[in-house]
């Protein structure tokens, strides 16, 4: 899924968050977007995934407009998991019993999931007794397994233990590889950028400082910003 961001304004209380004014996301580009605290990267994450609204401005999916019918092409994952009080294979399902798909179908992709994922022991746990790192997992499953053209990750593993992030890491990397979906993803973690991304963009105090290819933009930065910020993390 393409993305166009146009004059994007974002005010809290009179206060400018955002003001992006031209940015236009490729289809299958997998973005990190990086940036210092309250530089409005979860904002804009938030805008594009329609959980809020802009002031002003406009962003086009695929050239058009934003539609109820997107949302079933596309999806967020939180930094904290929100999952309904149910098991772990009916919050999975849940996507998919939404789109009416069928039972046997649901079944053999969670089930798959359950496997790739490494949580098949966790079918038939109940969703709030389950660890963070857990619960990420499961989040992340039932982003997935709709198979969205557009997923948004916003800070999704900060709060859970490198072994569970590389689970997530490896399930993201393989889902990109497979499909080729448009990624957006929010991270404070530059080497977590480069492990995924296939470009970056660095927002400072709401605006698009730089974007280009991950490589580029870290070891070859046009703008002051970002290489005062990139310089803050040993890139190996």
């Amino acid at each position: 899924m393409e993305l166009q961001i146009k004059q994007l304004i974002k005010n809290y209380e009179n206060k400018l968050t955002l003001n992006i004014k031209d940015l236009i996301i490729p289809s299958s580009t997998f973005l990190g977007i990086i940036g210092p605290n309250g530089a409005g990267k979860s904002t804009l994450a938030k805008i594009i995934a329609t959980l809020e609204n802009a002031t002003s401005g406009e962003i086009l999916y695929n050239s058009n407009p934003f539609t109820p019918q997107l949302l079933n092409d596309m999806t967020l994952v939180f930094q904290k998991p929100y999952l309904l009080r149910t098991t772990v294979y009916n919050n999975i399902a849940y996507p998919l019993t939404l789109r009416k798909i069928d039972g046997k179908e649901i079944n053999k992709r969670v089930c798959e999931i359950l496997e790739e994922m490494d949580i098949v022991n966790l079918k038939d746990q109940k969703a709030w007794t389950l660890s963070g790192g857990e619960a990420q997992k499961v989040a992340l499953a039932r982003g997935l397994i709709f198979q969205p053209s557009l997923l948004i990750l916003d800070e999704f593993t900060a709060n859970i233990d490198p072994s569970s992030m590389m689970v997530l890491e490896k399930t993201i990397k393989r889902f990109y590889t497979k499909y080729s979906p448009t990624i957006i993803m929010v991270t404070h973690n530059l080497q977590q950028a480069r492990r995924l991304c296939s470009h970056v963009a660095f927002i400072n105090k709401g605006e698009i400082e730089e974007f280009g290819e991950i490589n580029e933009v870290i070891f070859n930065s046009k703008n002051t910003a970002t290489k005062n910020f990139i310089s803050g993390e040993i890139v190996l």
